[in-house]
Order: structure tokens, then sequence, then C-alpha cells
């Protein structure tokens, strides 16, 4: 393969790539923050079932 073509193929490519994985890690912070939430609203519905 021509380090042209793979020059071009990173330029292409790269940027929707680092979106993405950025996207992803922000994402999968927030999913972290909504398990917490979700947990903790099951434990106090219990609570107040007892």
């Amino acid at each position: 393969m021509d380090y042209s073509v793979f020059v071009q193929l990173l330029g292409n490519f790269g940027f929707p790539i680092a979106v993405t994985l950025f996207l992803l890690v922000k994402l999968e912070k927030k999913l972290e923050q909504l398990e917490l939430a979700i947990h903790a609203l099951s434990k106090s519905l219990n609570e107040n079932r007892k």
C-alpha cells in the first residue's frame, strides 16, 4: 500500500473516528451516572415499601 493512500484514508476517516471515540467516552460517563441514579431510586423505593 502506498503511503499517500494511507495518509488520505487517515485524513478522510481520522476526524470522524476521533469524534466517535470522544462521544463514546462521554456517553459512558453519563450511563454510569444514570446507573447510579437508578440504583438509588430502587433502594429508595424498597425502603419506602417496608
